[in-house]
């Protein structure tokens, strides 16, 4: 579920930040943007110039590894966004300030509501 569920945030994300910049760029399936030799979920642009790069996580991905590929793609000049479940905000937290991150990186959250 964790790929599927991650593609189809990804593309939501897309889709609604679709709005406010200019080019959303995602790389889910067989679509592949690359930026400075990385490739983030989605790369924000407006005007030519990249803004913003998106991680979405799920609670499976968040993970000491997945914080150093954070690291890098930090190191690139855009913002980083790290999308993850909201239960897991202070974990993620956590991981940011431990890899030197906490002021380079940005944490939005979702959560999943089922209603029946």
């Amino acid at each position: 579920m964790g790929d599927f569920f991650h593609d189809w945030m990804v593309s939501y994300l897309k889709r609604k930040l679709g709005r406010d910049y200019k080019e959303v760029k995602a790389n889910t399936g067989e679509e592949r943007h690359e930026f400075r030799g990385h490739y983030p979920d989605l790369i924000l642009g407006s005007y030519g110039m990249v803004v913003a790069l998106v991680e979405v996580e799920t609670e499976e991905t968040i993970t000491p590894e997945q914080a150093e590929r954070w690291k890098e793609l930090a190191s690139l000049g855009p913002k980083l966004i790290i999308m993850v479940p909201a239960h897991t905000k202070a974990k993620v937290a956590d991981l940011l300030w431990k890899t030197g991150l906490g002021a380079k990186a940005s944490v939005g959250t979702y959560d999943i509501v089922v209603k029946m």
